[in-house]
């Protein structure tokens, strides 16, 4: 495929998208159709749909219209590119610019600028203070690939020498002593030995870092409240030996998780809504409450558009009503943590301060934030501890 191929390609699926259908399933079924395109045409075309979801505002507004051409046209215009170059028919491209196309509309400014939705700006700014600008930048951006080292299997240096020996080249990352971040090579990591073996896993260093702050212990009981695929269960798993159960209130989020459990050699115990009153209680309860993914929409980029307010306010009942289970599951003297991949704090600090306020005998232990233009996803923790004759 051309360059001007692929655009055209990036323009039909994101048609799609803003209609309503998922990214993944949009470039999926554009994939089945376009047999002719290979591993390299695929990956153009991916990195054309999300580079533009991320944008959307400031590129539909270059563009000058909230469509899958209007956003290519307004990325072209952003790196300084000719888009007659492009839009001229020719090589499957797309269709040459209409008159109004040719009319450059006023540069986007504010929050528009910033690709963040008007309504959310005022606590995306509140939350973030002097930095929410460099945040909001740095969503604009695509996301850095990191893994997980299982330190159960091999260090850190021994990763590294089997990553670049199968062609993967990578760096320590300062947020977690088992992450690194990968240069180059990412596209082929899944099908390497190293990967395959379970000596790395796919995850976030700041998601990481949350359970390096958990006070693990040999012999504890944990319970991974809101599992997943399971990659802090496993990243608990390589820091001691642990009587692990996992669950999740969907079930089918954490089909993989036998698999990367195998592949990691780990065993984990998997438990249904129905069986968690009678299983507990436990020593230490993890809740990756689900969110706005404000700190992750460099990599869901669907998020940041889909969010409203009304959904922002379920959310936050949602998580209160997590944080009051897990709470009911933790053992007298046991621990507590409240983690989301959110930046914003009506789901962070003030569901925590609103848990401690209603619920005596809990302290707070620890408490660590990660924002996303600090070279991670944005994540948060609170770890809590339930005294002894807590009730």
């Amino acid at each position: 495929m051309t360059p001007a191929a692929r655009l055209q390609a990036a323009v039909e699926v994101l048609d799609q998208i803003l209609e309503g259908e998922p990214a993944e399933k949009a470039l999926t079924s554009w994939g089945r159709r376009s047999r002719f395109a290979g591993s390299k045409d695929r990956a153009a075309v991916r990195d054309h749909v999300f580079s533009a979801l991320r944008c959307q505002r400031s590129h539909a507004a270059l563009g000058g219209a909230r469509s899958g051409r209007g956003l290519v046209l307004g990325a072209l215009r952003e790196a300084g590119q000719d888009p007659d170059d492009v839009f001229s028919g020719q090589g499957y491209g797309p269709a040459p610019l209409t008159e109004a196309e040719c009319q450059l509309p006023s540069p986007p400014a504010g929050a528009e600028a910033l690709d963040i939705p008007d309504w959310l700006w005022p606590e995306f700014s509140s939350s973030l203070g002097d930095q929410a600008e460099a945040a909001a930048l740095a969503l604009r951006g695509r996301a850095p690939v990191h893994l997980r080292v299982n330190i159960a299997r091999g260090t850190l240096a021994q990763a590294q020498t089997a990553l670049a020996a199968e062609g993967i080249a990578t760096r320590p990352h300062p947020a977690a002593a088992t992450a690194l971040e990968v240069t180059e090579g990412a596209r082929k990591l899944r099908n390497t030995k190293v990967y395959q073996d379970g000596l790395v896993e796919l995850q976030d260093a700041a998601s990481q870092a949350v359970t390096a702050l958990l006070p693990l212990q040999n012999g504890m009981k944990v319970l991974d409240y809101c599992a997943g695929g399971g990659g802090k269960a496993l990243a608990m798993a390589a820091q001691a030996k642990l009587r692990l159960f996992v669950h999740d209130a969907d079930p089918r989020r954490m089909k993989d998780l036998p698999e990367r459990a195998a592949r990691a050699g780990v065993q984990v115990q998997q438990l249904l809504t129905a069986d968690l009153d009678r299983s507990g209680p436990f020593d230490l309860v993890l809740c990756d409450a689900p969110c706005s993914g404000s700190g992750s929409w460099r990599r869901a980029p669907e998020g940041k558009w889909r969010l409203t307010p009304e959904n922002l306010q379920s959310l936050h009942q949602v998580q209160a009503d997590i944080l009051r289970k897990a709470g009911s599951l933790t053992a007298p003297g046991g621990t507590l943590a409240y983690a989301t991949c959110s930046m914003l704090n009506s789901e962070n600090t003030e569901q925590v301060q609103k848990f401690l306020q209603e619920n005596r005998g809990w302290s707070l232990a620890a408490q660590q934030s990660w924002q996303v233009q600090n070279g991670t996803d944005g994540f948060f923790v609170a770890v809590l501890t339930r005294a002894k004759g807590g009730c």
